[in-house]
Order: structure tokens, then sequence, then C-alpha cells
């Protein structure tokens, strides 16, 4: 059997957009990724610490475009996690604060997490987990993951709270 190595992660994603300042203004001004390098007016790179990138944006076959219709194949969401409860709050004050809508909010009993949709429709899942020690478990040792409402309320009074 071929095991994935467990050091093997997900590098980044790379994301076709309408109006590239608009996705810019997203994922830095509001999510705060780091622009990194832009192409012109047609392609970015964004990060979070200084990596080359976590995030590409580009307009080479979208400039313009719309997003694709309900009922296709395509990206359901990318998830941002956030190193801890106390940065997904500040995080999702930083999203309120910029009159984006949120469409949910679940606890997992592994995580806690936000979701939305970027300005081309894109998902985007923000969340952090909990230490693996406290994900719930079945009777025999099998992971139990769930879906409860999420408090996200109590995490924005969190951030508020804090600044």
């Amino acid at each position: 059997m071929n095991a994935t190595n467990p050091s093997v992660r997900i590098g980044h994603v790379h994301l076709k957009v309408a109006d590239l300042e608009q996705a810019i203004r997203f994922y830095s001004g509001v999510l705060g990724f780091e622009v990194m390098q832009k192409f012109g007016n047609q392609a970015a790179f964004l990060s979070a610490g200084g990596y080359h990138h976590h995030i590409g944006l580009n307009t080479w076959d979208s400039l313009n475009g719309t997003p694709p219709p309900q009922g296709h194949t395509g990206l359901y969401h990318t998830a941002f996690l956030y190193p801890s409860r106390e940065s997904l709050a500040v995080a999702l004050l930083r999203v309120q604060n910029a009159g984006i809508p949120f469409d949910g909010a679940s606890d997992h009993g592994v995580s806690e997490a936000v979701y939305l949709h970027d300005p081309d429709g894109n998902g985007v899942e923000l969340y952090c987990d909990r230490p693996k020690d406290e994900w719930p478990r079945d009777a025999d040792g099998n992971l139990a993951m769930n879906t409860a409402p999420l408090d996200v309320a109590a995490l924005i009074a969190m951030a508020r709270d804090a600044s």
C-alpha cells in the first residue's frame, strides 16, 4: 500500500479571478495576506509570513468572467488554518468590518470554522484546529467529527475585547 508521506502538505492555491485588484483587496486587505509579487495587471502572488506564495491570483483565462454556475464541478472552498482561536477571531472581525457576509459557521469537534465567499464566488473557510488530544472519538477510538452550531458573535467579541 502506498501511503503519503506525513510531511506532505498543500503548498498553495491558484485562483482564476475576474478582477485582480478586487481579489487583492479581499485576500490582502481583508484577510491580511501580503502581496509578494505582481505580474502587471494579470497576476499576483500573496503570502502569510514571507513564503513565496500561498495564494496565486490571475486573470489569464478569466478577466471579467463570471463564477461557475451551481451544479458544476470545481473548487468547493479554500480553507485557511489560523494558528489559534484568537487569531481566527481577529480575522472574523476584519471580515465583518469589511461588510462581507458569513455563509455559515460550524463547530466540527476537531475545529471551529466560518464560511464565506470571495468576490469571485469562490468558497472560503477560515478555521482553527483544537489540540489533537481534544478531538472527539467514538467508543472504538475512531475520529468522530460532527457539525454543530458555532457562536461567531462570541468569537468576534473575543477579538474586540483583545483590541
